[in-house]
This record gives C-alpha cells, sequence and structure tokens, in this order.
C-alpha cells in the first residue's frame, strides 16, 4: 500500500472513530451507567415514557399500581416533552412522589426530544432487567408479573406483548414492516422487557453502523424500536417472546375512539396506517443496507399463564374439555 493510501486509510478511521465519540450520549463519556454487579435479578426497573400533558391523569394511575408490586424496585418517568411548563412539572412530580408503601416513583427530564433518549443507560436502574412501556399502556398486574417471570427463563431475549414483523416482499425485492398472524419478528416498545445491558449496546456502542441507525432513527423520527429489535436479535440470535395478557388496555389506539363519523375517520386511520407502515418498512431496509445483514428472527406462538385439559371428552350429550364439571 502506498504512502498516500495508508495517509487516506487512517483519515477515515480516525473521522469514523471522531464521529462515534460525538454521536454517543455524554453519560456513556462519563460510564456513570457502569452498572455493578450487585443488579438484583429479583425484581425489575420500570421505564415509562411520558409526553402528553393530557394523559397525567393516567400516567399517575399507571406508575402508582406498578409501584404496589412487590418484584417493581421503582419506576422511572422519562419525560421527554420540553414545553411542558416547570410548573406542570413540579405537580406531576409532587403527585408522583406522594404515594407511599410502595416501589419509588421518580421523574425525569429528557435531555433532548431524540427517541434515541428512552434507550439511555441511567444510573438509577438497579436491576438486571427492565420494563419499557408507553403512559397509554394499561396492564393487569397478573400478566406483568408472568412476563417478568418468562423473562427470568429467557434473559438474552425480549419479552413483550405487542408483536409486529418484517418480511420479504418479493415482487418488490424489498424488505416491509406489516403484521402476520402466525409469526412475528419484532416486539413494540409500547410493553415491553428485557435485559438492562442492551441500553448500553444500543446507546453506548462506538460501532459507526449503530452510530449511524441511532442518527437515521433522528432524522426519521420513527422506528427506535426497530432498531432495538435489530440490537437484540443480532446479540441473543433469536427471535422476541410473546406474551398472552388477560387484560391490556391500549388507551392511545385510535380505533378507541367512536363517533357520528366513524366511517370516514376509519378511510383516514387507513390512510395513516399505510404511511405509517411504509415509514417503518424504509428503517427495515435502511438498517438491513447499514448493518448488511437481516438478524430479525421470526417467533411462533404465545406463551399463556395458566396450565388446563386439552383433551375432550363426550359429557352430558356434547364435547368438553375432560376436567370440566357438567351439572
Amino acid at each position: 500500500m502506498g504512502k498516500s493510501a495508508k495517509i487516506y486509510l487512517f483519515f477515515i478511521l480516525i473521522t469514523d472513530f471522531l464521529t462515534s465519540i460525538h454521536s454517543i450520549d455524554p453519560i456513556c463519556n462519563s460510564r456513570k451507567f457502569s452498572y455493578p454487579k450487585t443488579l438484583r435479578s429479583n425484581q425489575i426497573t420500570v421505564l415509562i415514557n411520558g409526553y402528553s400533558e393530557s394523559r397525567i391523569h393516567l400516567l399517575r394511575r399507571i406508575a402508582a399500581t406498578y409501584s404496589s408490586l412487590p418484584f417493581v424496585a421503582s419506576i422511572l418517568i422519562l419525560w421527554g416533552n420540553p414545553k411542558t411548563p416547570p410548573e406542570t412539572l413540579t405537580q406531576i412530580t409532587q403527585n408522583l412522589t406522594s404515594y407511599f408503601g410502595g416501589a419509588p416513583i421518580s421523574l425525569l427530564l429528557q435531555s433532548t426530544d431524540s427517541l434515541n433518549s428512552r434507550f439511555l443507560p441511567r444510573p438509577e436502574i438497579t436491576t438486571r432487567s427492565i420494563a419499557i412501556c408507553d403512559d397509554d399502556i394499561e396492564i393487569d398486574t397478573k400478566s406483568f408479573e408472568f412476563a417478568f417471570k418468562i423473562w427470568e427463563s429467557n434473559r438474552d431475549k425480549l419479552i413483550g406483548f405487542f408483536p409486529r414483523s418484517h418480511d420479504l416482499d418479493l415482487s418488490l425485492k424489498s424488505w416491509i414492516y406489516t403484521v402476520h398472524s402466525y409469526k412475528y419478528s419484532i416486539m413494540l416498545t409500547k410493553f415491553m422487557i428485557m435485559k438492562t445491558d442492551y441500553l448500553e449496546k444500543y446507546s453506548c456502542s462506538a460501532d459507526s453502523k449503530i452510530t449511524m441507525l441511532r442518527d437515521y432513527v433522528d432524522e426519521m423520527k420513527n422506528c427506535e424500536d426497530i432498531l432495538m429489535n435489530f440490537v437484540i436479535s443480532d446479540e441473543a440470535d433469536s427471535g422476541p417472546v410473546l406474551v398472552e395478557a388477560k387484560r391490556l388496555r391500549d388507551h392511545g389506539d385510535a380505533r378507541n375512539e367512536e363517533n357520528d363519523e366513524m366511517e370516514m375517520r376509519n378511510v383516514g386511520l387507513s390512510s395513516r396506517r399505510r404511511e405509517h407502515r411504509k415509514r417503518r418498512g424504509e428503517c427495515i431496509r435502511e438498517f438491513h443496507k447499514v448493518l448488511g445483514r437481516m438478524p430479525l428472527r421470526y417467533s411462533y406462538g404465545k406463551l399463556v399463564n395458566s396450565v388446563g385439559e386439552q383433551g375432550l371428552c363426550f359429557k352430558g350429550g356434547k364435547l368438553v374439555f375432560c376436567d370440566q364439571q357438567i351439572f
């Protein structure tokens, strides 16, 4: 290799290195997140993404419910709306910290409105697992506890309740974002449980490719959840795990709204969904292009929190489960 070529290669390497360092959040450089080996495995830290002032009442209720659970170590509310008045934030903090007898609840103001911020490692986390959820999702406590138990047996995997999928459109020869009824490869951040270490792998990686993809998330203002799925699937070399919930309310789903203009609203909703899937498909294609591989893996079926008889017996003139009593 000639001298000029060596100098050029050195310049490229230094540029990539400096770009990576610049793009990594200061909390990574400070190493404040260096989790001790004493992180608890028998409890979980809940990270709730908060933004809308109109949902503060719902946020309080959700946080209070999680705080009452013995397997929850703490709740961190990551407030990402920079336009929220200081007096409102003070009121939120006072109301949240007024709950007694449960896990502590803290309000953390995001330093930026970047979607990547929800995956920053934080010194306040004291557990080996975290639950990441939105402020408009309510899940029954038994299902939450069951999902945590599933994680304890699958610590490298992503556990969740809201599945989606990638797929290859053969006619277009292109990756797309979609929903299948029989398989999935992506879990949404509406509610998911994962290993705390993945925060570091997502936010603090000096890999120039991951840095580029974090920047792409900022550019798109979307797809941070898909990128985290890429990171976890690549690390675990397996797909996520879907858990069945007994009661799972999604207050943010547009289908909650019913009015006299339902048909017209549904037309608009359908259009928005197509655009949403299109943009998310663009993310999958870009992630695949930059990484040079497709780490997402398909999973099938879901885990249920019950064990019952599946055999059928003829009782009372009809076929029923054999352990079912006929009166």
